[in-house]
């Protein structure tokens, strides 16, 4: 089938993604991101989606200013420093838990720890299921992703802080170059499953 070349409009820190013709259904890609790599995993959703002639409209989650029902599904993507999520991210959920009930929804949580075998799923990943819970919010679609590890970026409390935290749970302590833990194939998956959940009635709880 013939795709139609995106469209890129740059607004009010605001990035719309979506065919030129033939309107689709429309999904908010909101994020909260430290080191960037959450933006680059929404990115790819974000292309994986209008491939498939759905729209998307992506927010830093500080710029979001719309209804979240004037949207047909909303995808949450945040990335974790010293074990929690951003609270911008908890705040947004907790101030539109009734709104986000009422449309489709799906999380993704980018943290070091899902590079482990055991913690790689949003099932088994201790700060997704924890995170959840205290949201007492449960979206249609979550999914977790292992970030990218970079050192050389990283101010000094920061560095000495994530060296001791990947001392503890086994991982590298020195890298002169960034390393990238993201499984594409499961970010690939991840956007196969809420092109799925598009034609479904509305699913969060």
């Amino acid at each position: 089938m013939p795709w139609c070349l995106p469209r890129y409009i740059y607004r009010d820190k605001k990035t719309i993604y979506g065919p030129m013709k033939h309107p689709a259904r429309k999904i908010a890609i909101i994020y909260a991101t430290i080191d960037g790599q959450t933006l680059k995993i929404c990115q790819v959703i974000s292309k994986f989606l209008n491939k498939n002639n759905l729209q998307t409209e992506m927010y830093p989650v500080e710029s979001f200013k719309e209804d979240p029902l004037t949207f047909d599904a909303l995808v949450i993507g945040a990335s974790i420093r010293y074990g929690k999520h951003s609270p911008l991210i908890s705040n947004f959920i907790s101030n539109n838990r009734d709104k986000l009930s009422r449309i489709k929804t799906a999380f993704f949580s980018v943290n070091l720890v899902a590079r482990k075998k055991g913690k790689d799923d949003p099932g088994s990943n201790p700060y997704l299921t924890r995170f959840l819970k205290k949201m007492v919010w449960k979206p249609g679609l979550s999914g977790v992703f292992a970030g990218k590890l970079d050192y050389p970026s990283y101010s000094f409390i920061d560095r000495v802080m994530i060296q001791l935290i990947m001392k503890l749970t086994g991982g590298p302590t020195r890298s002169e170059k960034p390393v990238e833990y993201t499984d594409w194939e499961k970010v690939e998956e991840f956007s196969r499953e809420i092109c799925k959940m598009n034609d479904l009635p509305g699913s969060g709880e």
